[in-house]
């Protein structure tokens, strides 16, 4: 997760009547879901304070005039963005393997070495950390769940900031070279607000790369992927949605990329005419009819996959199998929050030792390290991140584990 400052206010319960990217209130209901954790990365210390956890409803949206699709039940302010929020990925061989080379990527292919690097939403500072020590850049971090000190001996901290807080203009002191904000745009509900609030802290006559990732939408729509449906993603974006925000706001985008097996969009802009060696301004197309019919059955769809892996863990709970999830993070809460048996799940597993030990919001149960599982012996292990099979089994092959392994 990363978070940056919002500008919405809402009364509880009620519900956005105009569409926070274009304000058209030519608006459709898709997708409903009641009594869900306002906050899927907390950290808890037992199931009681874990199932105390605030809720909050999804009220899925679908606008017309762009595209856009949003949570019109959010509440601005009901999750919590602290030191508890334990959002990172970066223990993941996997998903390090994949930072480093965007990060790459970004040096190599916009000069950025030696450059000034301002990054809203910056979680724990890992991709910072990266930028810094592999292209020498002097970079500015701003998150309120930013912790200095968990980075401050790593490669490439000397060059590193971090401002525990939320990001307003006044933050950009100086002209950046690039303005980078990771997995954050989806957990803001006023996009066009906060997007303006980017743009205004863009130095007058300068023209630095912005360079936004945040989950592809259509992969919810074409695959019913439920697990990536959850309270703190209340904004959910398409290509063609996302280009048409930027330019709304002031930017001009450059392209749109899909990343990390689909999974991911990555959009990168700049100001005012781009330079030679930017390339064309993007022209993208026209998806609005095509995500209109997909989210015209959006709900039908979600409800029989749900419905799908619910029979599977009640079979294999019935056969006297024992049943493990693999991942705690958000993607785990919307899974068993869809659950109408969460409890037959005997386990969920992290990787990251600072969740184990912790409770999963709403559900409550214990998050175990890997090892612990050697005690359990699961049958079926469901991964929730398809992207991380290969490198889970090879953790349940070293322990000597021979359960079925099945993806989301």
């Amino acid at each position: 997760m990363n978070i940056a400052t919002t500008t919405i206010t809402q009364v509880q319960h009620e519900l956005l009547c105009a569409c926070p990217s274009c304000g058209s209130a030519e608006l459709s209901g898709i997708y409903a879901q009641d009594d869900v954790p306002v906050s899927s990365c907390l950290l808890f210390e037992n199931a009681t304070a874990a199932a105390a956890v605030e809720r909050g409803d999804i009220r899925l949206t679908h606008c017309a005039g762009c595209g856009f699709i949003f949570n019109a039940a959010f509440r601005a302010g009901a999750s919590e963005y602290s030191e508890r929020y334990e959002e990172t990925q970066g223990f993941s061989p996997t998903f390090s393997r994949f930072h480093t080379r965007l990060a790459q990527e970004l040096i190599d292919t916009h000069d950025l070495n030696g450059k000034e690097i301002l990054e809203v939403g910056c979680g724990k500072g890992e991709f910072l950390l990266l930028l810094s020590h592999l292209g020498g850049n002097n970079c500015l971090g701003v998150d309120p769940s930013a912790l200095p000190d968990r980075i401050k001996d790593a490669p490439g901290a000397e060059r590193v900031t971090l401002i525990r807080d939320f990001f307003t203009p006044d933050m950009a002191d100086r002209a950046f070279d690039a303005i980078i904000c990771k997995m954050t745009l989806e957990h803001i509900i006023d996009t066009l607000d906060f997007l303006s609030v980017i743009r205004e802290a863009v130095t007058e006559g300068s023209q630095p790369l912005v360079f936004f990732q945040i989950p592809n939408a259509m992969r919810i729509l074409t695959d019913a992927a439920f697990e990536d449906i959850y309270y703190e993603h209340c904004s959910y974006f398409t290509d063609g949605s996302l280009v048409r925000l930027f330019e709304k706001a002031g930017f001009t985008p450059l392209r749109v990329l899909h990343q990390y097996e689909d999974q991911y969009l990555t959009i990168e802009c700049t100001v005012g005419e781009p330079t030679a060696a930017m390339g064309p301004a993007l022209v993208a197309d026209d998806d609005r009819a095509e995500i209109a019919s997909l989210a015209a059955v959006l709900a039908q769809r979600l409800a029989g996959r749900q419905a799908e892996w619910a029979q599977k863990i009640a079979a294999a709970a019935e056969a006297g199998k024992k049943v493990v999830m693999w991942g705690s993070g958000s993607k785990a809460v919307a899974f068993l929050s869809s659950l109408p048996a969460p409890q037959l799940i005997d386990a969920v597993v992290d990787i990251n030792p600072n969740k184990q030990g912790s409770a999963m919001p709403g559900s409550g149960h214990d998050i175990i390290a890997p090892s612990e599982l050697i005690g359990i012996d699961p049958d079926l292990v469901i991964v929730m991140n398809a992207a991380y099979c290969t490198e889970i089994m090879e953790d349940l092959a070293s322990m000597g584990i021979a359960a079925q392994v099945v993806a989301l």
